[in-house]
Order: C-alpha cells, then sequence, then structure tokens
C-alpha cells in the first residue's frame, strides 16, 4: 500500500489550516488549532503518513507517525 502524504497543521491568518506537505493549497481551514488537528490526524491514519503540528511562529512542535515507522525485526 502506498503511504500518503504528510500532513500539516500551520497557522494562517484566518485561523488554521491542514495542508499536505508540498501542496501550495490549504486542504481545509479551521477556526481553532484543536479543529485543524483532528481533522489531519484522521487524514495522516487513513494515509500511514506523518502527522505535523506548527506552533503560531510556524516552527514544528510535535510530530506523529502513522505508518511510516521503521520496520524492526528481530533476530
Amino acid at each position: 500500500m502506498a503511504k500518503g502524504k504528510n500532513q500539516h497543521v500551520v497557522p494562517t491568518e484566518a485561523g488554521w489550516a491542514v495542508r499536505g506537505e508540498s501542496n501550495t493549497r490549504n486542504t481545509k481551514l479551521f477556526d481553532t488549532k484543536a479543529e485543524a488537528e483532528t481533522y489531519a490526524r484522521e487524514i495522516a491514519r487513513n494515509q500511514q503518513a506523518e502527522l505535523v503540528i506548527h506552533g503560531k511562529d510556524g516552527k514544528i512542535q510535535s510530530t506523529n507517525s502513522y505508518g511510516n515507522d521503521p520496520t524492526v525485526t528481530k533476530g
């Protein structure tokens, strides 16, 4: 199964947005960061991608992987 695009929660002048990595357009706008995180988390889970949450300053605050973790094998 192909992995989806990483999902970013980013600040905008109008509130908060969810944007797929390398996209120039926002996927969806929200009034609150919490709403944007909930929406982005669901996309990341469905696409087995990384969730990247940015602060108001645009810097990355946290990340969460939903499928991009390296496979660990026991020997």
